[in-house]
């Protein structure tokens, strides 16, 4: 279903509110009567309620879409939430480069040891 909606926005859409638009995963609910798809867009605030409104106004093509392409008599209602994953990362990977870049160069190396001389000194 992710592949089917990922292709259908890129190939058929011409909306450009959802231009770099990327649905990143989709859960299907236990009757397969509901698809909750997870989008990201890079951008700030704006971008992305112009990417879900665009997502909002598209859903009714993309369902008749994406049944006709699967198959499906009864395709799941969509619903799309904004995926937060992405972003969650790029801070963790800001922190890590932040942390890395305060530690004193030569800190945490133990260069002044020898692995040859552990255990000497204890005879």
């Amino acid at each position: 279903m992710r592949e089917v909606l990922s292709e259908i926005l890129l190939t058929e859409i011409k909306d450009p509110r959802l231009a770099g638009v990327v649905i990143s995963a989709v859960e299907l609910s236990g009757d397969l009567k509901l698809a909750r798809a997870f989008f990201s867009v890079i951008g700030d605030q704006e971008r992305e309620r112009q990417a879900a409104d665009g997502l909002t106004q598209a859903r009714g093509f993309l369902r008749r879409e994406s049944a006709r392409r699967m198959r499906m008599h009864n395709p799941p209602d969509l619903e799309f939430k904004r995926d937060l994953g992405f972003e969650r990362a790029d801070r963790i990977a800001r922190v890590l480069d932040r942390i890395q870049g305060d530690r004193a160069p030569g800190t945490g190396d133990r260069e002044d040891t020898n692995p040859d001389d552990e255990g000497k000194g204890d005879e």
